[in-house]
């Protein structure tokens, strides 16, 4: 069962997303959360699998509250919810370790279908968003002269991962394509966060494609 918790201030939103997702089989709504600071004490406290996340919102934005929970807890999985597509929030919000986003008009069954890609760790993202994530990080590296000598540690295997990392793939397609067991990726991945000191999936393996692109 997948544990979800809903974060926004609009009630109306968060009761339509509750009856939606309760009548599935293998997730449940075990929390909510009306606004940016309550979302974070509740989501470190109960610890659900995966949370949908409101851009804006009172107290404190989604983007500051994707950043402290994925400080202190980057397996829980994020989906990001906003009105508006291109939006530099969600660029952001990517950037600290959100898995994703969604348009709060999105379809019902691509919805659900999101939520569960999401909690077996995929992380699918547009070419727009991508690009701008690329950039984002790509001028992060221009002026940081630890990451880019910790990018220079890594093995040729760790850069095979990590170039599908940023194809979206899970660790048990990873695991099949190169003939690895899951824990043996799974080990590989560790060490690739620990060279880049950050366990951002997505981030990660954007600053692995773009090395390999130069």
């Amino acid at each position: 069962m997948i544990k979800i918790m809903l974060a926004d201030d609009q009630t109306l939103l968060r009761d339509g997303l509750k009856t939606i997702i309760n009548f599935q089989e293998d997730m449940e709504v075990t929390e909510q959360a009306s606004n940016g600071r309550e979302a974070v004490d509740t989501a470190l406290a109960a610890k659900p699998d995966v949370i949908l996340m409101d851009i804006r919102m009172p107290e404190m934005d989604g983007v500051e509250a994707v950043r402290i929970i994925k400080d202190e807890n980057p397996d829980i999985k994020i989906i990001m919810l906003t009105t508006f597509d291109d939006d530099d929030y969600v660029v952001d919000a990517i950037y600290y370790g959100a898995e994703g986003y969604l348009l709060k008009d999105i379809d019902t069954e691509k919805l659900l279908g999101f939520i569960r890609d999401v909690s077996r760790g995929e992380t699918v993202l547009p070419s727009n968003i991508a690009a701008k994530l690329a950039k984002k990080i790509k001028m992060e590296r221009s002026t940081s002269e630890n990451v880019t000598l910790n990018a220079g540690e890594l093995t040729n295997r760790e850069k095979e991962i990590g170039l599908l990392l940023a194809e979206g793939l899970t660790n048990s397609e990873i695991s099949q394509k190169l003939y690895l067991s899951n824990g043996t990726v799974k080990n590989y991945i560790s060490s690739i966060y620990s060279k880049f000191n950050t366990s951002n999936r997505t981030k990660v393996g954007l600053m692995i494609k773009e090395m390999a692109d130069q």
